[in-house]
């Protein structure tokens, strides 16, 4: 249980302010169907989730603890700097206008912004720490659940009244912390 609940935590903390939660911001304003939305997003992020937990598991069985450690701690802490760095949002996400349902184009956009991204590498990074690999996706996948069905129900209504610099902030501070625990432990 505590490997799914870091697993949710960190990549929570990931997701906070990331292009994607502009791109579902921007579906939810364009199409206005709740559902479709949060079952695209479901899929995408199962499916960004497992490459990611399969290919950090298969990482992490080649290396020694000690360097798992190390290695995790400092990438923690990468992710901190990485998140005072705000997210362009060149309009590059836009859904296509080519009469597709508001289902695959949510899955089909949210995956690809998805790939590579902050959420996806930390994801990766706790596979090669953390077993088992189950929780690790399925904890990675809530995290990113929890941050973007809000911003589904709520859309645009609320958000320009977000401050994203502050929870940018909030969210580096806590990867130090989490960074520092790991390398400290």
């Amino acid at each position: 249980m505590q490997t799914f609940l870091v697993a949710l935590s960190t990549t929570a903390l990931a997701e906070i302010g990331d292009k994607t939660q502009f791109l579902v911001l921007m579906l939810a304003a364009k199409y206005r169907k709740p559902l479709p939305i949060l079952f695209g997003i479901l899929l995408a992020t199962l499916a960004s989730q497992t490459i990611a937990g399969e290919l950090g598991n298969l990482i992490g069985s080649l290396l020694t603890p000690n360097l798992q450690r190390w290695l995790t701690g400092g990438a923690l802490l990468v992710m901190a700097a990485w998140m005072l760095r705000p997210d362009s949002n060149d309009g590059d996400d836009r859904p296509t206008r080519h009469g597709r349902s508001v289902l695959l184009t949510t899955l089909v956009t949210f995956f690809v912004a998805e790939f590579g991204d902050k959420t996806q590498i930390t994801t990766l990074v706790l596979a090669a720490h953390f077993q088992p690999l189950w929780q690790v996706i399925l904890g990675s996948s809530a995290g990113l659940l929890a941050i973007n069905v809000p911003v589904v129900w709520l859309g645009t209504r609320h958000a320009h009244r977000i401050p994203q610099d502050w929870t940018r902030r909030a969210a580096a501070l806590l990867f130090m912390l989490l960074g520092l625990w790991t390398l400290l432990r």
